[in-house]
């Protein structure tokens, strides 16, 4: 009688079964454990749900971001970037009345040049 199921059929069905969950379990832990293993370990928080490493910030990163200067409320530092920002604004002015002026002057040089 012919038997489907040898003993060296089984055993190489379990050494072939055994080897794919080997890799199964190697690529997981290359794919997905040890990402989140290396964020960990250089400083970072892992988000596993969008598999993303985020970096800590420090307080005075924070003040480079925000422009606020330490103990400064934002009312205050919302006040003191409406007064850059006025200064800004006034200047310009200044500097496009000194070009409409400039623009005057070249004006009426050309038109008495023309001899209109």
């Amino acid at each position: 009688m012919h038997r489907l199921l040898t003993m060296k059929r089984l055993s190489v069905l379990f050494l072939c079964t055994f080897a794919v969950l080997v890799g199964a379990t190697l690529t997981w832990q290359a794919l997905v454990k040890a990402p989140g293993d290396r964020c960990v370990a250089d400083g970072g928080w892992w988000d596993g749900d969008k598999g993303v490493c985020a970096q800590p910030l420090s307080m005075a990163e924070i003040e480079g971001i925000t422009g606020r200067k330490p103990g400064e409320t934002r009312a205050q530092a919302s006040d003191r970037k409406n007064r850059e920002l006025l200064e800004i604004e006034a200047r310009l002015d200044a500097e496009q009345a000194a070009r409409d002026a400039d623009a005057e002057r070249q004006r009426k040089a050309l038109a008495e040049a023309t001899g209109r």
